[in-house]
């Protein structure tokens, strides 16, 4: 006696059997959802997709009608598919927002420059303008130029921290209202654990913030936080987006990619993982008897920074002096770093391309 079909599955060819999708109960699964583990047809899944972000959005009240909004785009998946589903939700919900592309030259040979050409297909594509910043027209610097002299070990600091002031100033030059980030549910859920294993209260208490930079000039939004990497792919990858895959080719040894390494093998293990540690996050208390750093502005070039000089600046510092070493990792203190730049005559010698003025 032949077995009962289970409700959910049809006869396949070859005697094989497809289940139907868990969200309609129609037409045939395709994938399986890697944050719940549902099967569902593609349809649905650029359904539920889109509308868990915008639900995010509204839970959040990211935007206003009328704001004008950066994107942060480098040309990945994270950003491409950011560009091309809030250029959606925008025209579908009536978001009322307008739309910039803004991009990063970091300045790196092989990579950005090829990364690029994806962005400027994709200002053709959505429709959104595009603005390049360079690290070279910024600081003076490239990347290239910036691992001859330091190695592979500590470049990572220099991008990240280039970069970050990179995005606000292009931000600034465009006047836009707020930045948002493809910044992912992985790439939170890595950065509660990197603050954890360096004990960086002050980043732990807002990692995972969706919005973060409200007291500043130019908020940032993450309208990404509960998505996964996974998910993520399998959008651009079944709508057929184009987008940039290669790693970045100076970040084989970044500590980062440790944490993403172990997150990974918690998600095969039990895929809330990533939700439950960004949830951890969420829910951590600072004790009111914790000093915490003093945001002011860099005496230097005006930058959000809790010490005289932002990291930008004591970090461009040393490489124009020739010391590109200085202010990489627990430093003893801006005065110190203060008294290493002393030239030989006891004053400072403050350089004539500093890291720039923030024009806000």
């Amino acid at each position: 006696m032949a077995a009962a079909a289970h409700p959910n599955t049809v006869g396949g060819g070859g005697g094989g059997v497809s289940r139907l999708c868990s969200v309609c109960n129609h037409r045939r699964a395709a994938l399986k959802r890697p944050k719940t583990l549902q099967q569902i047809c593609r349809d649905c899944f650029y359904a539920v997709f889109e509308d868990e972000i915008h639900n995010v959005i509204v839970e959040n009240q990211l935007f206003k009608p009328g704001e004008c909004i950066a994107i942060g785009a480098s040309g990945g998946k994270d950003s491409t598919v950011l560009a091309y589903v809030l250029s959606e939700l925008n025209q579908r919900h009536l978001y009322g927002l307008d739309l910039f592309l803004l991009s990063v030259d970091e300045g790196i040979t092989g990579y950005r420059d090829d990364s690029l050409e994806t962005v400027k297909r994709n200002e053709i594509q959505y429709g959104l303008p595009l603005k390049v910043v360079s690290f070279k027209d910024l600081y003076g610097w490239t990347m290239d130029e910036i691992v001859k002299m330091i190695g592979l070990k500590n470049n990572c600091t220099f991008c990240g921290v280039f970069r970050r002031q990179a995005l606000d100033r292009g931000a600034a030059m465009l006047k836009v209202d707020k930045l948002v980030t493809g910044h992912n549910a992985d790439d939170i859920a890595e950065t509660v654990l990197l603050n954890i294993l360096r004990g960086d209260i002050a980043r732990l208490s807002r990692c995972t913030s969706i919005v973060t930079g409200e007291d500043g000039p130019i908020p940032r939004c993450k309208p990404f936080k509960y998505t996964y990497e996974k998910e993520i792919v399998m959008y651009a990858y079944f709508k057929k987006l184009d987008y940039f895959s290669t790693e970045c080719i100076y970040s084989p040894n970044a500590y980062r990619g440790f944490a993403r390494g172990f997150i990974k093998d918690l998600e095969r293990i039990r895929p809330r993982a990533i939700l439950d540690i960004i949830k951890s996050g969420e829910n951590f208390r600072i004790s009111t008897s914790t000093k915490m750093p003093e945001q002011g502005t860099c005496e230097r070039c005006g930058y959000i920074s809790s010490q005289k000089w932002c990291k930008a600046c004591v970090l461009l510092e040393g490489l124009n002096r020739g010391l590109p070493k200085l202010g990489i990792g627990r430093t003893r203190g801006l005065d110190h770093d203060r008294k290493e730049m002393r030239g030989t005559n006891g004053t400072m010698d403050i350089q004539r391309k500093p890291c720039g003025t923030l024009d806000f």
